[in-house]
């Protein structure tokens, strides 16, 4: 794939940036140079801003079943180029070609559940209220949305938001992560083929200088995001500012408890997955492992061998079960948390540091990690890594290991291992998780349920995906009216 110098998309159109500021997109195991990114300055998102504002105007008069119409649309041309995008996801993003397919057949699922929107987005009425008098209410969309994307899932997570806005009559502002651009410029090409109006999506390139914009101007009525937990506060905080409606999904530190009655063969491989999965570059990531009773031998010898015996390298590469992470900077980091875990008292069974790669040396890779004996108040016990790295943790009974997945600062998920009802049913109630899983490494609910999230996991009310995106993305309005019978003429 040649280097190539990337566009916004502004009321149907693709148009060079005005800046002189451009970042490489940079393929995180190859180290190959993709694309040049724009970083966009504020009067390019007033200007598409201004467009989707004109072009709200007759969008949201279209019948939501003609709306739903270019979703169908996009859903073929989606399946149609699901192998060229997958390929693009692995060369930007670093994970393999597996889970890049993976990935958009969960945005797929989210164009499908939008098509819904019809009966979706339906009010509701009460006849006679009072005598002669009739009440209902109706949504309507907000107006202009903007829709601010994190690097590791370029193509599912603006799937959580975009279909539902506009299904539901908004205009779209779409500002992709300026580590993995060229996903989104795919996705709104075949947008572009579907015929839908100028000026309903639009996608504007940048940095925080655009999302500053986005959350400045006074056009756009909500903004969706997703990333880490500061950031996730910082634009919160700054829409709801401006009068926004913000969701805002932060970041996570997600135990797992497994206890002894577990099936060990089946949990080692669910939690390899989840853990070194995406290079563990998920906000569904299991990060922690707390072994309850008998079950910490048993599960942290299988787990150790997998995760000494997992395949890492390039994602489009044959056999490979894990990619790299996205940036020098990332692999720095997440190798400095794993020494200042080993300074704190935890031992590396298995010590994933400076690999080497054969055929790709340069890139950005940590091999899977597990760090045991994690002190459960200490720094890393707590900390997203945001990599391929389990921490163990031993506990007695199931009552502490909730106790002390309670006690967390992040509330994104939560999963137990088990053969047993009883202490399935206690987790569930009792663990303080918005995503909760049992016997399932990665809780990601299908997109006709809302993208759970508590404490600083998550801030707004109404989450990503099915019903919630359509109570996001549209407004409630109470008509109560009186219609005299005497004034009938016919």
């Amino acid at each position: 794939m040649s280097s190539i110098t990337l566009k916004n998309y502004i009321n149907g159109e693709w148009a060079s940036s005005n800046t002189t500021d451009y970042l490489d997109v940079i393929n995180p195991a190859t180290v190959e140079i993709l694309a040049q990114v724009p970083l966009s300055e504020v009067g390019e998102v007033d200007e598409a801003v201004q467009m989707a504002q004109a072009a709200f105007t007759s969008w949201r008069r279209v019948p939501a079943g003609d709306r739903i119409q270019y979703l169908f649309k996009l859903k073929a041309l989606l399946e149609t180029n699901l192998d060229d995008l997958a390929q693009t996801i692995t060369m930007e993003c670093g994970k393999t070609l597996a889970e890049s397919k993976g990935e958009l057949r969960r945005a797929i699922e989210n164009v499908e559940v939008a098509c819904g929107i019809p009966m979706m987005m339906q009010g509701y009425n009460s006849e006679n209220i009072a005598r002669g008098i009739d009440e209902f209410m109706i949504r309507q969309p907000l107006g202009v949305v903007g829709i601010i994307c994190p690097f590791n899932f370029p193509a599912m997570i603006p799937f959580w938001f975009m279909p539902y806005a506009i299904a539901c009559g908004n205009t779209v502002i779409l500002k992709p992560s300026e580590k993995v651009p060229l996903t989104l410029q795919k996705v709104v090409q075949l947008i572009e083929q579907t015929g839908l109006p100028a000026g309903v999506v639009n996608l504007v390139n940048g940095a925080k200088t655009v999302v500053d914009a986005l959350l400045d101007h006074p056009t756009i009525r909500a903004i969706s995001f997703v990333g880490s937990t500061p950031v996730a506060q910082y634009v919160y905080s700054r829409a709801a500012a401006t009068g926004k409606r913000a969701q805002c999904q932060g970041g996570a530190k997600n135990p797992v408890i497994v206890l002894p009655d577990a099936d060990i063969a089946t949990t080692t491989r669910i939690m390899a997955d989840s853990a070194f999965g995406c290079a563990g570059q998920r906000c569904l990531a299991a990060s922690v492992a707390i072994t309850v009773g008998d079950a910490q031998q048993t599960f942290t010898e299988a787990i150790a061998e997998v995760a000494h015996t997992r395949t890492v390298g390039y994602g489009l590469d044959d056999g490979i079960q894990m990619g790299a992470v996205i940036t020098s900077d990332s692999k720095t980091r997440i190798e400095r948390l794993i020494q200042q875990g080993i300074d704190q008292g935890a031992t590396a069974l298995v010590d994933g540091r400076q690999p080497k790669i054969v055929g790709y040396e340069q890139g950005y890779f940590v091999r899977p990690t597990i760090l045991q004996n994690v002190n459960p108040d200490g720094n890393i016990a707590k900390t997203e890594i945001f990599g391929p790295v389990l921490s163990l943790i031993h506990l007695e009974t199931i009552d502490q290991a909730i106790a002390l997945i309670n006690q967390g600062q992040y509330g994104n998920m939560a999963c137990l291992f088990t053969s047993s009802g009883a202490a399935a049913r206690q987790f569930r109630s009792e663990a303080e998780a918005g995503n909760i899983g049992i016997n399932i490494g990665v809780a990601a609910p299908m997109a006709q349920f809302p993208f759970s999230g508590w404490k600083d996991s998550f801030f707004g009310d109404l989450h990503g995906q099915g019903h919630h995106a359509v109570e996001f993305f549209t407004q409630t309005k109470v008509v109560i009216e009186r219609w005299h019978h005497w004034t009938r003429q016919f």
